[in-house]
């Protein structure tokens, strides 16, 4: 195992993170692939890591991850508290709100966590999170009476993370992406005011749909090619563990394919579109292209169901607009000349085509 800064915290961070999801025992809606492992098989898959070298573990709040943080919180007990980096997260964006949730963390794991992140913070919640009495001042209080020692920031937009680097009060920093969604990690590339925080990526396999296609070390050296802290990876099995870490004494280097030569393996499945979720493509009317988009990938590489309940919401109207617009800003954006509008109505025909509790090939 390598070892990473963490930004400016003074910590080093694996270069693989072990994320909790998949040792939670409960039916949770986050859960992708679900293992259900009581407490002893969790300890044993989380100790599994510890031994290879794997020191950041990473949570949530009771109940949005289960019983993970509770589980977490025995395994730093088993392991000793000083011997891990404990990473945890609640979905609350006003600053009482993120006061009590970090407390009945603490409760929950027994002690203090190393990182705290506001979770999943987006543009309908980015202002009361980053203005005064939001989440981030909750958690600066915290920081100085010593009930968590670092900040964060974790969300699926890139102008989100941007200003999360610009905020004095952020010390870590949790974005997604993968061999297919590259797009705002070669954006965080090219942004120097990223150095100096924390960074751990997420989805690094795309809900669990790239390793049928590309091996997992591919996948893993991929975002750890970019100026990153550390790969975060669900993990629920030792098998899992072995695959994302351990790496054989004569394994060569692993070439990583360029988008191009990605966008190649799917074509054999399906026609993708060429979108890599850069988040240039702002829309006029609101609609997240890029979100769509993805929707549409996750549907043909095999999350047909919830990739179609998500496209289900208003992506009629949003063809609609699509139709409609005469700006097109967001095609002078794209980098990849996607013909948005074209993709668009392809996007609004799969969700016709295929109404929601419609099974595939009915």
């Amino acid at each position: 195992m390598y070892y990473r800064e963490l930004g400016d915290t003074g910590l080093k961070v694996s270069e693989i993170s072990f994320g909790t999801i998949p040792v939670l025992q409960g039916s949770i809606p986050v859960l992708p692939d679900y293992f259900n492992l009581d407490e002893k098989e969790a300890l044993a898959v989380m100790e599994h890591a510890y031994q290879l070298g794997c020191n950041l573990y990473d949570t949530a709040i009771v109940p949005e991850y289960g019983d993970a943080e509770i589980k977490l919180g025995k395994f730093a007990e088993l392991v000793g508290r000083d011997n891990i980096i404990i990473s945890d997260k609640a979905r609350f964006f006003g600053g009482s709100e993120m006061y009590q949730a970090v407390e009945v963390s603490c409760e929950n794991l027994g002690t203090t966590p190393d990182i705290y992140f506001v979770h999943q913070v987006d543009a309908d919640h980015e202002e009361e999170v980053f203005g005064r009495g939001g989440a981030l001042d909750a958690l600066a209080e915290l920081k100085a009476e010593g009930k968590i020692r670092h900040a964060g920031v974790a969300t699926h937009y890139y102008d989100i993370l941007l200003r999360g680097a610009q905020d004095d009060r952020v010390d870590v920093l949790q974005g997604s992406g993968n061999l297919l969604e590259r797009g705002m990690l070669d954006r965080v590339r090219e942004e120097t005011l990223f150095r100096k925080k924390g960074f751990l990526v997420n989805k690094v396999y795309a809900a669990g749909l790239l390793p049928a296609r590309f091996p997992v070390r591919t996948l893993i050296d991929f975002v750890l090619s970019y100026p990153v802290s550390s790969a975060l990876i669900g993990l629920g099995t030792k098998e899992q563990v072995d695959a994302a870490i351990v790496r054989n004494a004569k394994e060569q280097e692993t070439a990583i394919p360029s988008f191009e030569e990605m966008f190649s393996v799917l074509e054999k499945e399906y026609i993708p579109i060429p979108c890599d979720r850069c988040q240039r493509c702002v829309c006029p009317y609101g609609t997240e292209i890029h979100t769509l988009f993805r929707q549409y990938q996750y549907f043909h590489l095999g999350k047909d169901y919830w990739a179609l309940k998500k496209l289900g919401l208003g992506i009629a109207e949003s063809a609609r607009h699509c139709q409609e617009c005469v700006e097109m800003s967001c095609m002078d954006a794209c980098p990849r000349k996607i013909r948005i509008a074209q993709e668009m109505q392809k996007v609004e025909r799969l969700v016709r085509d295929y109404p929601i509790g419609r099974k595939i090939g009915d």
